[in-house]
């Protein structure tokens, strides 16, 4: 059974920084590709950050340089460590499981105000 479990949110201060983790079973995840999404409540879901089998990272614009994305392959989790957080960066973030396996997490929220 394929399960992707997200964690590290939080309420944190503008210019902080949260780790997310996304903790992966059920497939096998050193083959798999990954991706972070964000969402707030009457916009569509936004990609904010993709990591190949190989490790290769891609970004959206409005979190290049503040936000690094990453995997451990040997404990079938991936990461966000964001940093330099802004209001903007208020979202629920989920993670997700690129095809075959084109699976979701249950999302953690993030919120950042003063």
């Amino acid at each position: 059974q394929v399960r992707l479990v997200e964690s590290g949110g939080g309420l944190v201060q503008p210019g902080g920084s949260l780790r997310l983790s996304c903790a992966a079973s059920g497939f096998y995840f050193r083959s798999t590709g990954m991706r972070w999404y964000r969402q707030v409540p009457g916009k569509e879901r936004e990609e904010v950050a993709g990591i190949s089998e190989g490790g290769v990272p891609t970004y959206v614009d409005s979190v290049n340089g503040r936000f690094i994305i990453s995997r451990d392959n040997e404990k079938d989790t991936m990461y966000l460590q964001m940093n330099s957080l802004k209001p903007d960066d208020t979202a629920m973030y989920y993670c997700y499981a690129n095809w075959p396996v084109n699976w979701w997490g249950q999302g953690t929220q993030v919120t950042v105000s003063s």
